[in-house]
Order: C-alpha cells, then sequence, then structure tokens
C-alpha cells in the first residue's frame, strides 16, 4: 500500500474531514504531528530522508477518532 509524508496525509484527512463537515475543518500537519503524540496514529516507515510515512488505513482512523473534537472546537456539532 502507498505511505504518505505528513503533509499529504494532513491533505488526506483534510478533504475527509471538509467532505462530512461542510468545509468547516482542515487538519494540520501539526495536527498529524498531534496525532502521533497522543497516539492516534503511528508511522508505518520512514522516507529517504528519515521522515515518518503514514499508511491510508492508519491516517482515516486517526481523523475518525478525532473527528468529533475538531468539529466541537471550530464550532460544528454538540458541545
Amino acid at each position: 500500500s502507498d505511505l504518505y509524508t505528513g503533509t499529504q496525509a494532513a491533505a488526506l484527512a483534510t478533504r475527509w474531514r471538509r467532505t462530512l463537515s461542510a468545509d468547516a475543518a482542515a487538519v494540520s500537519l501539526s495536527a498529524i504531528c498531534h496525532w502521533v503524540r497522543r497516539g492516534h496514529l503511528a508511522p508505518a516507515g520512514r522516507d529517504h530522508q528519515g521522515r515518518p510515512l503514514y499508511a491510508l488505513p492508519d491516517i482515516a482512523k486517526a481523523e475518525k477518532a478525532t473527528r468529533s473534537r475538531a468539529l466541537r472546537l471550530v464550532g460544528i456539532g454538540t458541545p
């Protein structure tokens, strides 16, 4: 399966989240780093410069696990 850099993972997660939230929430590279620190996402490999790469199913699981909190922070969903 393909692996994605943090920046690419953020772009994919943003696309999914915007599809579900009417363009209201974006996922930044910083968010990807937070997901890693909080245990929502683990690197599946490294690129030639040693940067972490992430698998698509793992990105999707992390986005789903963090979605409701992120949407609440931008005023969408129940408090």
